[in-house]
């Protein structure tokens, strides 16, 4: 069916509806009349979609009666879609009489459902009930999606998850018409699925820190934390996705991203002594021994185990990021390389992800892995990849004839930061939702026939940063997917041939709305700032702030924790002092501020620590401010950095971290500043909160010294990043 993308704007015309929003609609024949909803509005299904009457009739507050198939009813059926072959398709009519629901496949009705939630008021999402008297404006509209995988990835391993909030993850997929929800299970701080025949592996695995042989990582540093999935919460899991038309694909990341395992079943390493001197006595090594036969036994249970649990086709096995020099420095796996007669170390993790694969087939299952573990292309082709390092990574898996699942961490990782000073990582990218909308495969590169083998998009919301964000609340969640998960959607649905502005307007004058009344705490664009002189040469000038949606803008100034609303323009000789945001409904804006906030000053320096020099990443990296310097071991109680100023420094701020930038890893968990004027007398100034400590110097600082409090903090050494020092205006 040839789509046609219409974007249409909201209409409220005699009490009839005709809302579109998420995905865009495909073909759509306006009817004359209108459908109206009362108190003896009815639903009628197939025996086949009674889970699907009783998930419309939440949201509906309608009976369901089976008997009643004529006038008043909404019918739900399985019938072909004409001219449709796509299993997603559907057919939905609303007549004066009825509203029928029509779909190839138990998919495609329940995405006729999300079409007809979208015709509705937002308030439909509250589950109270329609009100009597809406009005839907006659239409026939039959529609598939482009793409039949259309998913995101959600790593509960890092930040644990739990049920409620899965399921609470799952609806708001559910109204996006995302339908696989990839769970990394696994990883080098928890295993958080349960394995019967090895229940250590959750009971203990589950959580770190504590008594847990599993040392923390990310946050959470004064305590034992943690969780796992029961089987049968899982199956209750994915129970509830199945009614939501989402497919549950578990992953366990092998051969690498293994430390958690490994901390409990130590003969999965490779078998020579490792350095733990510089992580405090911890075996830091992170990959399953790829020559050790009695691994694969271990993994026969596991994977087993797995594989009767989840009904998905595919289980995602991992082979990303694998620490090879860790086979390198592995008698038996030298030994393996040679006999097999092997020249490159990736021809282990082909050798070791083929034992896995026919783990699996012997299960009836296929493998999904990262796009790491097709680079030879010798791995089998039955595999579905997961292409995440970059473009050029899909590109690769494609032209080697690998079905592919496009989701290269430049677009589509929504742990990235999403402007400079915002929260998440920056690795792959700074972005938002304007740029994972703006995917395109021929400026991508893809030829016809390797568009053939991309079976759909994935976005990816990786956890690390999650457990230093409150992780009890969905807000950091929320504002970290929403709205780059609604540009995912339409992208997978129906592409983008509209426009980002056609799609920025539909998106704030119609699904903002929605995604308000579906609990969101979505990210707004940020306002406008501009700070304009009020003559030459004066330090008086006038801050004014913009927005291009309907929300409402308020103020904080320093020294207040109190938002006041912005009402005009500010006259003000300080405009650093100012910080602004918007608010609309359950969404907020990032704040913005004048540039003058984050001027800084590089003064120089020396660093110096008790805890050794990292050859690779040198003190001088810091303090010429190029980028981060690493200790030679992670961090004791008494250790210590130094900042040696050339001369004293002048400043109303100073920013001293350690760990990287956007998240609290590699890091002084615990500890605090001192502050010298004259380079040799040092007196307490602040506590470290999550490895960091900011000092409002009232004279010029000679020195500051970071002492930690710690004996250690799960890794092999200290990350100190340039100071960061704001001048007084």
């Amino acid at each position: 069916m040839k789509q046609q993308l219409l974007t249409l704007c909201a209409a409220l015309l005699g009490g009839i509806y005709s809302l579109v929003a998420q995905p865009a609609t495909g073909d759509r024949t306006p009817l004359p009349g209108h459908f109206a909803f009362g108190p003896e509005t009815t639903i009628a299904a197939d025996e086949a979609l009674m889970p699907l009457a009783a998930y419309l009739s939440e949201y509906l507050g309608c009976g369901i009666r089976n008997e009643m198939t004529g006038d008043g009813a909404v019918v739900l059926t399985v019938d072909a879609v004409s001219g449709d072959e796509s299993p997603e398709a559907y057919q939905l009519e609303i007549m004066p009489e009825h509203i029928r629901i029509g779909g190839n496949t138990y998919g495609g009705v329940f995405n006729g459902i999300q079409a007809l939630l979208r015709l509705l008021p937002a308030e439909v999402y509250a589950r109270q009930g329609i009100a009597p008297g809406t009005e839907l404006a006659c239409a026939r509209i039959v529609d598939e999606p482009r793409f039949a995988y259309r998913g995101m990835m959600l790593d509960v391993a890092r930040t644990w998850i739990g049920v409620d909030d899965v399921k609470r993850y799952m609806d708001l997929l559910a109204y996006h018409s995302i339908n696989k929800l990839h769970l990394h299970l696994s990883d080098d701080e928890g295993w958080r699925i349960e394995i019967r025949s090895h229940p250590e592996l959750a009971e203990t695995g589950g959580f770190r820190g504590g008594d847990s042989p599993v040392r923390a990582v990310y946050g959470k540093w004064s305590e034992k934390y943690g969780g796992y999935f029961t089987q049968e919460q899982m199956r209750e899991l994915i129970r509830y996705a199945a009614v939501r038309n989402i497919e549950i694909i578990p992953e366990i990341d092998l051969p690498g991203h293994s430390r958690n395992i490994a901390s409990l079943h130590p003969e999965i390493r490779c078998n020579y002594p490792p350095d733990t001197v510089s992580t405090n006595g911890y075996d830091y090594r992170s990959a399953w021994c790829v020559a050790r036969e009695e691994n694969y036994p271990l993994l026969e249970d596991i994977l087993g185990e797995i594989c009767e649990l989840f009904p998905s086709e595919y289980i995602h096995v991992g082979g990303d990021e694998v620490d090879m020099s860790q086979w390198k420095r592995c008698p038996g796996c030298q030994a393996l390389m040679r006999r097999q007669g092997m020249t490159d170390p990736h021809q282990l993790e082909d050798l070791f992800m083929e034992r896995v694969a026919a783990i699996l087939h012997r299960h009836g299952k296929r493998p999904a892995v990262w796009n790491e573990a097709v680079r030879t292309g010798e791995f089998t082709h039955a595999c579905r990849v997961h292409g995440w390092e970059s473009v050029k990574a899909c590109l690769d898996a494609t032209a080697k004839g690998y079905n592919t699942v496009v989701m290269p961490g430049e677009f589509f990782y929504f742990d990235m930061r999403q402007s400079p000073r915002e929260a998440g990582h920056d690795w792959a990218a700074i972005f938002d939702a304007r740029k994972t909308y703006g995917f395109d495969f021929a400026r991508a590169g893809f030829s016809g026939e390797q568009l053939r083998h991309v079976v759909g998009f994935s976005g990816a919301f990786w956890s690390e940063a999650y457990v230093s964000h409150e992780p009890e609340k969905p807000d950091y969640l929320d504002y970290m997917c929403y709205p780059r998960i609604c540009a995912l959607s339409r992208i997978a649905w129906s592409g983008n041939d509209e426009g980002w502005e056609a799609y920025y307007k539909e998106l704030k004058t119609l699904h903002y709305d929605r995604m308000a009344a579906m609990g969101i705490r979505f990210r707004l664009f940020p306002p406008k700032l501009t700070f304009k002189s009020v003559g030459e040469g004066s330090r008086e000038g006038v801050l004014s702030v913009s927005v291009d949606d309907a929300s409402k803008v308020f103020y904080v100034v320093d020294g207040s924790d109190e938002e006041i609303r912005y009402e005009g323009p500010i006259r003000t000789s300080e405009p650093w002092k100012y910080r602004f945001v918007s608010r609309y409904g359950t969404a907020r804006s990032p704040y913005v501020a004048d540039e003058s906030r984050w001027k800084t000053i590089r003064p120089a320096l020396r660093i110096e620590t008790s805890m050794g020099e990292s050859p690779q990443f040198p003190y001088t990296n810091a303090a010429t401010y190029r980028g981060l310097s690493r200790t030679k071991r992670a961090c004791r109680q008494q250790d210590w950095i130094l900042y040696t100023f050339e001369k004293p420094v002048v400043c109303r701020e100073m920013y001293l971290q350690t760990g990287n930038r956007q998240l609290p890893k590699t890091i002084i968990t615990t500890g605090y500043a001192e502050v010298s004027y004259d380079g040799v007398h040092f007196e307490r100034a602040v506590d470290l909160v999550k490895g960091a400590a900011t000092i409002h110097p009232q004279q010029p600082v000679k020195a500051v010294r970071i002492v930690s409090t710690c004996d250690d903090n799960g890794t092999p050494y200290v990350t100190v990043q340039p100071p960061q020092v704001l001048p007084r205006l």
